[in-house]
């Protein structure tokens, strides 16, 4: 097996997690197809990405999911490892777990911690999905936290293949850096074997002015089998474009593997590469 996929591989069940360095927060924790489609993909509910995304969207297809997450920033040397379990099969109200252990850059040193969240989904008809999620935050080193806080997310499908959803992220104020308040409008398609995703993001307490943050992504599922995956992300507080790019195999049950990769055109310029190994089983 190539190096770098056996580094990759260790990461899943590594000890360190990515973290936005401008604004120490936890928003771009996602999966290697979170990356890969230029973290447009809270309106999608495909993996489980979804439980720290917009926890609604976690409702919309009955399946159970257990991903293990990988990232490295060769650039930063930060990475992160992780597992995320999802159960929208056995009842209507679906669950789901993500954990996180976290090493987030500092000017005095890293701080390590540990992410947990708990979120959970239900749909009032066959077309509107609403969710809530619990965040836990631990860290120790030069920055001390120990926080909780709560999301909630509205998800509606307006069509077989459209949806449209509105999430709202740290609602209990911590006073800590990275669990600052933001909120998303997101929309997605699905259409066979193609799927495009967009969401703004917008944060109007970390900065003076309002900052927007805008991603969009597409994947293509070539021969059933491969999925194919690029994004586009413009970083309002790095004022930086980002682009993503994405590579995948599929089982017929849906479970398999996924590649991801972003590259930073400036700001932190960095250099980050994802794997997901996922399982999967519909309803």
């Amino acid at each position: 097996m190539p190096r770098p996929l056996m580094v990759l591989l260790a990461l899943c069940l590594s000890t360190t997690v990515y973290a936005q360095s401008d604004v120490d927060d936890l928003r771009d924790i996602t999966s290697a197809r979170g990356y890969g489609m230029g973290g447009a993909y809270r309106a999608l509910g495909l993996g489980t990405e979804a439980v720290v995304g917009n926890p609604a969207a976690m409702a919309l297809w009955k399946m159970y999911r257990m991903e293990l997450h990988g990232s490295w920033d060769t650039s930063g040397k930060d990475a992160f490892g992780g597992v995320s379990l999802m159960d929208a099969k056995t009842s209507d109200l679906a669950a789901g777990l993500d954990y996180h252990v976290l090493s987030l850059r500092s000017g005095e040193g890293r701080t390590t911690g540990h992410f947990s969240t708990l979120a959970f989904a239900l749909p009032i008809t066959p077309g509107i999905f609403i969710g809530t999620s619990v965040h836990y935050l631990k860290l120790t080193g030069p920055r001390q936290t120990n926080a909780s806080t709560v999301d909630g997310g509205l998800l509606l499908r307006l069509s077989d293949g459209l949806t449209l959803g509105f999430s709202a992220h740290n609602l209990i104020d911590t006073h800590n850096v990275e669990l600052t308040r933001y909120y998303s409008l997101h929309t997605g398609y699905l259409a066979g074997l193609f799927t495009v995703g967009a969401d703004v993001r917008a944060d109007f307490e970390s900065r003076d002015k309002t900052v927007l943050t805008y991603s969009g992504g597409f994947e293509y599922i070539l021969g059933q089998v491969f999925p194919v995956r690029m994004g586009y992300t413009y970083d309002g507080f790095q004022k930086a474009s980002q682009l993503g790019f994405g590579l995948g195999f599929m089982t017929e049950t849906g479970g398999g593997i996924d590649l991801g990769y972003r590259h930073d055109l400036g700001g932190d310029k960095g250099r980050l590469l994802a794997l997901t190994l996922k399982l999967q089983v519909s309803g």
